[in-house]
């Protein structure tokens, strides 16, 4: 997808969630803002964005985000349970009513048989509503990961708040 469908896919987003009266937070790691960025590109975002969240560490997706110690020791940041707990404190703290969450492993390095260069787990959350997560496996190098991550949390969000 290229920069000018990235904004469209951005713009179609904002559309939808001011038809539905709801403002976005996103909670980014792999994507480091990128997915925030798509969508405050687009003009008058302000009535649907909320905030972001790039929380890159362990301990920033911890403070930032209320994800659990516990989560992370079991299953790791990258992770479904992981993405699921982001979504879920991104909503908690912000006035949003919906939110989407990113982490993987854009690579080069990072990569791990059971977590390769390509992994990444999303998930969203509508306010009231547990999160959906799912996980997804990308080619390419480190910006091709990306980009597909941004593209595919962007799709996810008008999966969810329909038309």
């Amino acid at each position: 997808m290229t920069s000018d469908n990235l904004t469209t896919l951005a713009t179609l987003v904002g559309a939808r969630l001011k038809a539905k009266g709801l403002k976005l937070a996103t909670a980014e790691s792999c994507t480091g803002g990128w997915a925030a960025q798509a969508v405050t590109s687009v003009s008058g975002s302000s009535e649907w964005f909320d905030r972001g969240f790039v929380t890159y560490s362990n301990e920033a997706k911890r403070e930032m985000l209320g994800v659990r110690a516990e989560t992370l020791a079991a299953h790791g940041a990258v992770s479904e349970h992981a993405a699921r707990e982001m979504a879920a404190g991104a909503l908690d703290r912000s006035v949003a009513g919906v939110a989407v969450s990113v982490t993987g492993v854009a690579g080069p390095t990072g990569g791990s048989p059971e977590k390769p260069v390509g992994m990444v787990c999303f998930a969203w959350a509508l306010r009231g509503h547990p999160a959906e997560s799912e996980t997804q496996r990308f080619d390419g190098d480190r910006n091709a990961v990306r980009r597909q991550s941004v593209i595919r949390a962007l799709q996810g969000l008008l999966e969810r708040i329909g038309n």
